[in-house]
């Protein structure tokens, strides 16, 4: 009889690891370079040295240099090989925008190696990160649950994901620049360094949505565009169940909690909304500031 079916991210999906314990989720961090050291990105393990957002923050605003790598292919080897001495029967791999990182070629790359040797890995490229990432992950520790196949799961966890929607307020683009992450928010850079960008994830990549005079602009702005996610003909017309939403913040603890109150009082059937401070990798190109809403809609919707 087959054996069960293992669920692998990596550490960009954000996951809390009592949460990623609780699902059964295998996490595999990427890496974070600070002036010249490589760690990798704290998934909360607490069994080796890593980078934190802490350290991200203070480099960061020190004007040190950061960069981020993915995992080599041999990481997501050794990874695979391990569940499957563990008796799983396949692996669902799911990780962030390949056009953001490598890090799902490298899952790819892994699953050509194992399987050589009779082990299935379905490798999903969630075109998405952060929590949009994370819902995806948790849609197919559901499907799994409730009797689907490896291939099905790895079909749930990509709906899940391109259903999801991601707004980003930046206090500056600067650290996008840097990191060479911006792709057509280039032609923003003349004068976005001295206003307030909102971005969003179109197609797997962060691209320029608006520009705005004050954070608290940008905030209102978030929340509206989240709403109409929601509920596209206005307040009222859908109070957000069966939607997910989660905010996201580097450093900025304070906006991202108003901006999730307000979320919970315009669409009160909808739920609680987390509030998680983002890491060092994605984190070293949004830069201090930061706060994301992340709007996860279910089939159908």
């Amino acid at each position: 009889m087959a054996g069960p079916v293992a669920v692998v991210t990596d550490s960009t999906a954000y996951l809390p690891a009592a949460l990623a314990a609780e699902l059964g989720v295998t996490v595999v961090p990427l890496q974070v370079v600070v002036n010249g050291v490589s760690r990798p990105e704290d998934i909360g393990s607490g069994t080796e040295i890593t980078f934190d957002a802490h350290d991200v923050v203070s480099a960061l605003r020190a004007d040190r240099p950061v960069t981020t790598s993915r995992p080599s292919p041999q990481v997501f080897v050794d990874t695979y090989r391990r569940l499957r001495a563990r008796g799983f029967s396949a692996v669902v791999s799911v990780h962030l925008s390949g056009d953001i990182s490598g890090t799902v070629a490298a899952a790819r790359l892994a699953a050509s190696e194992v399987a050589a040797d009779g082990f299935t890995v379905e490798v999903v490229d969630s075109r998405s990160l952060g929590m949009g990432l994370g819902f995806g992950v948790q849609a197919a520790v559901g499907a799994l649950a409730a009797g689907a196949g490896p291939a099905e799961a790895a079909r749930a966890a990509a709906h899940r994901s391109l259903n999801t929607s991601i707004y980003i307020y930046l206090d500056t683009l600067e650290f996008l620049r840097r990191g060479g992450r911006i792709g057509a928010a280039t032609a923003l850079l003349g004068s976005a360094l001295t206003i307030k960008p909102v971005l969003a994830l179109a197609d797997g990549r962060l691209e320029p949505l608006e520009r705005v005079r004050t954070t608290q602009r940008a905030l209102t702005r978030l929340l509206e565009l989240s709403i109409a996610e929601v509920s596209p003909a206005g307040p009222g017309e859908h109070d957000g169940r069966g939607t997910s939403i989660a905010v996201h913040h580097l450093s900025a603890p304070e906006r991202a909690q108003e901006l999730a109150d307000r979320l919970r009082e315009q669409l009160p059937a909808m739920g609680d909304v987390p509030v998680t401070e983002v890491g060092p990798v994605i984190g070293a190109h949004v830069g201090p500031g930061a706060v994301g809403v992340v709007v996860s809609r279910p089939a159908g919707a």
